[in-house]
């Protein structure tokens, strides 16, 4: 696990690179998946893992027989996971929500899927000022302007994000979220 502290990498100018940029400063391993799915699958390697050297993180990729449709699946997750992980100071003092986030945000609700391809981005920006607020839902949902409970809500409907929320909250020594 990735200690709670804000990085010197920049995880929004990360989230915003286009995927060939983002591939040119990864690691990429193709290798032969296990398990059924016939010939092809056994002889073929379509398994793809896709490492960010800078941050150590990693993402994999192996359900499907074709090579491509795994590198595109690995690099979405590894862009979830650097959300997820990397954070960006931000000085709550002269905090402004992105245009991206003033965008999903409707009627005081976080409205953004998770296949959504803003969803990255969106879920850095929340976790880097919950982060900023020393974990304090209250007072993040007040800096972005969401009430507690829509907040929790939108944490709530990823399971990742609702384990990482609560991971910091412990290392900040909140109570975890319920």
């Amino acid at each position: 696990m990735i200690k709670p502290t804000v990085n010197p990498i920049d995880a929004g100018r990360l989230l915003d690179l286009p995927d060939d940029q983002l591939l040119d400063q990864c690691q990429v391993d193709c290798y032969r998946s296990q398990g059924p799915g016939g010939q092809k699958r056994n002889k073929t390697s379509s398994a793809v893992r896709i490492r960010h050297v800078a941050t150590g993180l990693a993402a994999t990729a192996t359900e499907d027989r074709s090579q491509h449709v795994n590198r595109t699946r690995a690099l979405r997750r590894l862009r979830k996971a650097i959300a997820l992980n990397v954070r960006s100071a931000v000085d709550r003092e002269r905090y402004e929500k992105s245009p991206l986030l003033v965008e999903c945000i409707r009627e005081g609700e976080i409205s953004v899927g998770r296949r959504d391809h803003r969803y990255p981005n969106v879920l850095s920006e929340v976790l880097d000022v919950l982060f900023a607020c020393d974990m304090s839902i209250r007072e993040a949902g007040a800096e972005l302007g969401v009430p507690t409970a829509r907040l929790v809500k939108f944490i709530e409907k990823d399971p990742k994000l609702w384990q990482r929320v609560n991971e910091l909250r412990a290392a900040a020594g909140h109570k975890p979220l319920r």
